[in-house]
């Protein structure tokens, strides 16, 4: 039998405390446009992470890096719960979603703001979008089979173009990522989604 006693003293024990408090932080939502529990999204970043790293706090912050922008946890809540590690991946990856405005008339700005936080951004940051970024898309490729040109309907930005351009740069600003299989992966779905450009 397992000694609990000694689990809090694991360093994965904290991918597991992240699981849960997102599972309780995102609980009724649904992915955009489906009746897909949105915890998935965020359990599929942090597998994509965990191909790249072993390093628990860069995983754990995969699986929460929603809770901010989606789920409107406090970065103070976030920090009685998390090291400081955590916490700050998870601020880095929180959009400023200017809610007093419409999100479409919001959208370049937001995206701009997050492709120059990573052209400054270190490794772990990094690798934490990367999974993001291709969960995402893995969607949307997926979605786009089934429903073609429709699928814009669902977003914020209904202009493919735009969300091409957002993708393809996204691509450019990790492509010292491009080692890892979870890049080649985004890339070749940006490709096809969108092609060149």
């Amino acid at each position: 039998m397992q000694d609990t006693k000694n689990l809090n003293h694991s360093k994965y024990y904290i991918v597991g405390k992240a699981i849960v408090f997102a599972t309780k932080a995102h609980a009724g939502q649904k992915r955009k446009g489906t009746d897909i529990p949105y915890i998935t999204h965020p359990l599929e970043a942090a597998i994509i992470v965990a191909t790249m790293t072993a390093d628990p706090n860069i995983i754990a912050a995969a699986v929460l890096h929603d809770v901010m922008e989606d789920a409107k946890i406090k970065k103070e809540e976030l920090t009685r719960e998390f090291n400081d590690i955590v916490c700050d991946l998870v601020a880095g990856e929180s959009e400023n979603k200017r809610e007093h405005l419409p999100a479409s008339e919001t959208w370049v700005v937001r995206k701009q703001e997050t492709l120059d936080h990573l052209k400054e951004a270190e490794l772990p940051s990094k690798l934490v979008a990367l999974g993001d970024k291709l969960s995402n898309i893995r969607a949307m490729r997926k979605d786009y089979e089934l429903y073609g040109d429709e699928l814009w309907d669902r977003f914020n930005q209904k202009d493919s173009n735009k969300q091409g351009w957002y993708y393809r740069t996204l691509a450019n600003i990790l492509d010292d990522l491009k080692e890892y299989d979870a890049w080649q992966e985004y890339n070749n779905h940006v490709l096809e989604l969108f092609g060149e450009g």
